[in-house]
């Protein structure tokens, strides 16, 4: 048990932290790097060199079903999830990003409850809720403030969409035959996922773009640092921990996110810390402290059904 609990606090804290970096990773990505491919090629990589040296040290290959239940949760989560919010980033001011991206954790609750059975959300859950949703408010106020007038109504939409299909996709896959192995199953949601988003950006005419030659060093150190720790690291110990941990829990993490790429940015960049931003980090990191203390009641078993 107390392995299985280090295992659980490694794997959250990967996700709380570097996720949280990858904001700042691609921003300076996409300073140089159109954005579709650079995310569908970050995924791509990353899923291909995983699943070859999982199968190089022995791993054995998944059957047909769980190969394909894996490409289609990738298609979901990375695929739409991911496809869509790179998308409204053209049309949406970021901040106003992240407030949609918080959604979220309501997504997981809800859907956990409808899909998998894991009780209504507690008095707990719910303040968890709203104590997070008040945080992001106060931290991206000032920017949705000055955005909102510019703001494009189908660019919103479909960030929710996109959240929606990320909770819906990450929830399926605990009722559906998985590759047992979660790196292999990683692996392979990493590499339809990406495929995915960059076929959509070859269609929208990134390819006829792209030009090595403006490629800025900065971007390419960014990319890889998405691909080996935000890929490898971070989404492999997501997929985990959808096996793992109630979904209430999991989805703590986007309340984390945010705060992490706040100090990483008053660290890295230079970007001031004042009190409005100072208090939106701590009630967003005590409503991850509510949910994750308080939410993990409730349905954590996986369907046998394919």
């Amino acid at each position: 048990m107390n392995a299985f609990r280090l295992k659980l606090v490694v794997a959250f804290a990967t996700l709380y932290i570097v996720w949280g970096s990858t904001y700042l990773a691609i921003a300076i990505t996409v300073q140089s790097i159109p954005p579709f491919l650079a995310i569908g090629s970050r995924f791509l990589v990353a899923g291909t060199l995983l699943y070859a040296f999982l199968r190089i040290t022995g791993k054995p290959r998944p059957g047909l079903r769980q190969t394909l239940n894996a490409a289609l949760v990738g298609f979901f989560t990375l695929g739409i999830g991911t496809g869509m919010v790179a998308w409204a980033e053209q049309f949406i001011d970021s901040g106003f990003v992240a407030l949609l991206i918080t959604s979220l954790p309501l997504w997981f609750v809800l859907l956990d409850w409808l899909m998998l059975g894991g009780g209504a959300p507690n008095r707990f859950v719910v303040l968890g809720l709203l104590m997070g949703f008040a945080g992001i408010v106060i931290l991206t106020g000032p920017t949705l403030k000055a955005g909102i007038q510019e703001t494009n109504s189908v660019a919103i939409l479909l960030v929710l969409v996109g959240t929606l299909s990320w909770s819906a996709g990450s929830l399926r896959s605990r009722q559906i035959r998985m590759p047992e192995n979660a790196f292999m199953s990683s692996a392979i949601q990493m590499t339809f996922g990406g495929l995915m988003v960059g076929l959509v950006g070859c269609l929208v005419g990134e390819w006829a773009m792209l030009d090595p030659n403006v490629f800025m060093p900065a971007s390419l150190w960014a990319w890889g640092y998405l691909v080996v720790f935000g890929s490898f690291g971070a989404f492999s110990a997501y997929v985990w921990l959808l096996e793992n941990a109630p979904p209430k829990q999991i989805s703590s993490y986007a309340f984390i996110n945010p705060v992490v790429a706040v100090f990483l940015g008053w660290w890295l960049a230079d970007e001031v810390l004042t009190p409005r931003i100072l208090l939106a980090c701590f009630l967003m990191v005590a409503a991850v402290g509510l949910i994750v203390a308080r939410g993990g009641r409730g349905s954590s078993s996986r369907s046998s059904a394919d």
